[in-house]
């Protein structure tokens, strides 16, 4: 070792250390696991959305040669827990929504198993069932807390009273759609049961997560289950908490003893068993005075759950801390509906939550007649609204004004609709973004040296992020050693125990592990370690002095055919104020690859749910349209330099969601400076353009 005489490690755009093994085709996911003499598993799903499985006639997928078994509600194993309703896989034959899991065929190959899936006949003593989501139901309630374990209301001072005595408010609904997460990859596992242990191969964003479940489930000890992921191709959240698959896979597995068995979900399927972002109505009120200072700020947010098992995203905690004001209120309501569990989608909560205040911030900016960019900033709080701590640092001023600078914003004329270029309507639009620094506790790395080089082990995972690469250098730099005299080795629960990837908590919670095992080895061994030295460091407390948060502000450029409504964004710009870059080239294809998502949640994401029959109906990437790379244009990232010491030994922040958290609020504020139609709901369609381009007519 030779201490600080090497090069740091941190900052340096160092290339991916997993990215020529993914080029090649040499990256294992779970499904492509080798294992010998492998069986597959396929689900049949439930066609109703509310009811009762009153017989499962199965005659007709076992007369099909290479069939190994079929399970249904009536011979499937009894699982030791049922507690978690979306894991209780095949214990009861009542049918909460449409696609529920109501049977599973094991066959020699995967083409055998789905067409014996098509065989198995169910038949269904039927229910109504009520899927629509609306502010207006009398059945709305108030979660006990909203995820993960924030308060579901908060209030200060009188809003009501504010409002009615303010010179200038606004007060709007704005609603965002069911969204669907869609990795490449879809959910995965590759399961084998021997000698009493399990083992499953799963595309996951915490092996240890996973294995926490899969032992509930099955009633193991965990020293009876292994899960293992090297590699997972993309999550964006809906591989964070584990799923119905998972569990099916290893029923599958027991089913055909001394069989490993294979199970990967169809694009379809996955819109009714991995979860999905809730639709949400918010609620909007700003008050203010001429000088364009907030007086009051609320919003109330109504959402829907699924009626077996409560999910409730976090879409007001944003409104709580990001702007200054005396009177402020955030309330969550849910309904509880025959639909799908929904869960974790990148940024859950700030993502939709930022569209209707930064909407309706934009919309003030325009009442008042003061730039949307110095309306954010003379609203900047002085400490935390929420909790009245300092913060441990707060640049979104940097952000918004070093955007503007580079966007070109000087010189823009205010008002909407009067900008015009070849033929379209040309406008531009703000918005800011806010993402808490999350550090979980509950991570431990070992750093051993083995006489060439050191390795770093801990059962992270990496989703696409590039953890291979920022771990090696979070050590090196702690060690003191070069980069490439760095080994990480991650996803397997045989690992030291890690977190899950969620959050934007990867490198905050495993690399404050990975530096205090670093100082321990350095404690014990010096700078002459001897081979088989090892060291074990956990994560310690967070600062709970402070208020800690990354922010940014996203600048948008959109053009808009007057006769078609079409819409195209030719320019996105975001700067950011994550902490400390540990890696200059990762850290700017997280920040691009959120805004590029915050485009396509602008602009094309919507699951339409059919009231009918309860199902999503555009279940593909056909109909489900997501932004590609021809819809993006020139997007560009950059960050103001910030290290913050309260947040970790590193003084880093998460990178991976606040790129998508205002993005969706810039296109729209830029589609109306472009239109002057002021389009609240999400995704903002060429239909809602022209409605509002045809009143103006």
């Amino acid at each position: 070792m030779t201490g600080l005489l090497e090069p740091r490690a941190i900052g340096r755009e160092l290339p991916r250390r997993d990215g020529p093994a993914k080029v090649r085709g040499r990256a294992t996911y779970a499904y492509e696991t080798p294992v010998e003499h492998a069986a597959f598993a396929h689900p049949v799903q439930a066609t109703v959305a509310r009811g009762r499985v009153t017989g499962v006639d199965t005659s007709g997928a076992e007369a099909l040669d290479g069939v190994l078994a079929v399970l249904t509600p009536f011979t499937a194993e009894r699982l030791a827990s049922t507690e978690d309703a979306e894991l209780a896989v095949l214990q009861t034959d009542e049918v909460a929504f449409r696609g529920q899991i109501v049977g599973a065929v094991i066959a020699e190959t995967s083409e055998i198993a789905r067409e014996a899936a098509d065989l198995v006949t169910v038949s269904y003593d039927e229910a109504p069932h009520d899927v629509e989501l609306s502010a207006g139901r009398d059945d709305l309630y108030a979660p006990e807390k909203i995820n993960p374990a924030f308060p579901t209301d908060t209030a200060q001072g009188d809003v009501a009273a504010a409002m009615a005595a303010a010179e200038v408010t606004v007060e709007q609904t704005y609603t965002t759609p069911m969204q669907h997460n869609n990795p490449m990859e879809p959910h995965a596992s590759t399961a084998l049961w021997a000698d009493g242990h399990l083992t499953i191969w799963d595309s996951t964003q915490g092996v240890h997560h996973a294995r926490e479940a899969t032992c509930t489930v099955f009633g193991l000890d965990p020293v009876r289950v292994r899960v293992v992921c090297p590699y997972v191709g993309g999550g964006f959240g809906c591989k964070g908490n584990p799923h119905a698959g998972v569990v099916l896979a290893a029923m599958a597995a027991r089913a055909v003893p001394g069989r490993p068995v294979k199970l990967a979900l169809t694009r379809q399927q996955m819109f009714s068993l991995s979860g999905y972002r809730t639709p949400t109505i918010q609620r909007m009120q700003l008050a203010a005075g001429r000088d364009g200072r907030l007086d009051a700020i609320a919003i109330d947010v109504v959402e829907q759950t699924s009626r077996i098992k409560e999910f409730a995203e976090q879409t007001g905690t944003a409104t709580r801390t990001m702007y200054a004001a005396p009177n402020r209120r955030t309330t969550h309501r849910l309904a509880a509906l025959d639909v799908p569990v929904p869960s974790w989608m990148r940024a859950p909560g700030e993502a939709p939550g930022m569209f209707g205040p930064e909407v309706a911030m934009d919309e003030l900016a325009q009442l008042l007649d003061i730039d949307p960019v110095e309306l954010r900033i003379r609203n900047e709080p002085e400490l935390d609204p929420l909790t009245g701590k300092p913060y441990s640092s707060r640049n979104l001023v940097a952000c918004l004004r070093e955007g503007a600078e580079r966007f070109g914003w000087a010189g823009r004329d205010p008002r909407p609709g009067v900008r015009t270029e070849g033929g379209l309507l040309v406008g531009t639009g703000v918005a800011a973004s806010i993402y808490p620094v999350n550090r979980m506790t509950a991570s431990t790395a070992t750093i051993r040296y083995e006489g060439s080089r050191y390795v770093v082990e801990i059962g992270a995972a990496d989703l696409g992020t590039g953890t291979w690469t920022t771990l090696a250098q979070i050590a090196a730099d702690a060690l003191g050693v070069p980069v490439d005299d760095v080994e990480a080795r991650i996803g397997d629960t045989d690992l030291p125990m890690a977190s899950v990837a969620g959050g934007s908590s990867g490198m905050t919670t495993w690399g404050s592990a990975v530096v205090e095992a670093a100082r321990a080895f350095h404690d014990k061994f010096g700078h002459a370690p001897g081979p088989g030295d090892e060291a074990h460091g956990d994560v310690g407390p967070p600062d709970d002095g402070h208020a800690m948060y990354a922010f940014g502000a996203q600048f948008a450029e959109a053009r808009v055919d007057p006769d078609t409504g079409e819409i195209r964004v030719p320019r996105l710009l975001g700067v950011f104020a994550a902490g400390r870059i540990i890696n200059p080239r990762l850290a700017r294809s997280q920040f691009v690859g959120g805004m590029t998502m915050g485009l396509s949640m602008a602009l094309h994401e919507s699951g339409v749910l059919d009231p009918r029959f309860g199902h999503v109906v555009n279940h593909d990437l056909a109909d489900y349209h997501v932004t590609a790379c021809a819809d993006v244009g020139d997007i560009q990232a950059h960050w103001v330099v910030e290290h913050d010491p309260y947040v970790n030994a590193m003084g880093s922040k998460g990178v991976g969601e606040i790129g998508i958290v205002g993005t969706a609020a810039a296109v729209s504020n830029a589609v109306h400076h472009a239109t002057g139609v002021r389009v609240r709901d999400l995704p903002i369609t060429l239909d809602a353009v022209l409605a509002g381009l045809g009143s103006r007519v």
